[in-house]
């Protein structure tokens, strides 16, 4: 049995829609703290996510392990190599927006499966997404329509909806931008039996 040691609807949907057999038991890690420690230690954005997603996949296999647990993470990273976190009010989402818009950046987006508490498998992927430059009025009404749904979403967008109007290129996976890359977990999980060959 697969694990997803993530609360996100959009991996949750990834998972369903392919048909891949699952159970959800969210990680209770303390994300912020863990990303300080991370930084201090002078990890890149890549690396960032790769070791939260580690300490989630890890943290739930310590609860469930005969299975399979998933643990995800995102990162994002401007070209200067400054991190973006998840925004805490609209406010600072805002003036996230204002510093994305007309830039290019990279999401980070990993995987680490954990079984019988160890890490047995690792993936990490970049995707680079160009936003256009944005109105004052269109950040207004985007963030009126798409409301407090993208305080949980590093960068303000969610790309399976209104979020794909702020871009005007994506280098990348689709899927990696909602926060899993299917294809190379899909690979992985055939080779352990939790999908069919």
């Amino acid at each position: 049995m697969l694990v997803l040691a993530s609360g996100s609807v959009g991996r949750r949907a990834l998972l369903a829609n392919a048909g891949v057999p699952h159970d959800v038991m969210p990680a209770p890690i303390d994300e912020d703290a863990a990303k300080a420690s991370l930084r201090a230690r002078g990890l890149g954005p890549g690396n960032v996510a790769k070791a939260l997603a580690e300490l989630k996949a890890l943290d739930v296999s310590a609860r469930r392990p005969e299975d399979l647990v998933l643990g995800c993470d995102q990162t994002l990273a401007l070209s200067d190599g400054t991190l973006i976190d998840k925004a805490p009010d609209r406010a600072v989402l805002e003036s996230q927006l204002r510093l994305l818009s007309g830039k290019t950046h990279t999401l980070f987006s990993a995987m680490v499966v954990a079984h019988q508490g160890v890490p047995v498998w690792r993936h990490v992927e970049g995707v680079n997404l160009t936003m256009r430059v944005l109105s004052d009025a269109f950040i207004a009404d985007y963030l009126e329509a798409e409301g407090d749904v993208l305080l949980g979403c590093v960068g303000g967008y969610r790309i399976e909806g209104r979020g794909v109007q702020l871009f005007s290129d994506i280098a990348g996976s689709h899927f990696a931008i909602v926060g899993l890359p299917l294809l190379p977990l899909l690979a992985f999980l055939r080779t352990q039996g939790v999908v069919a060959t």
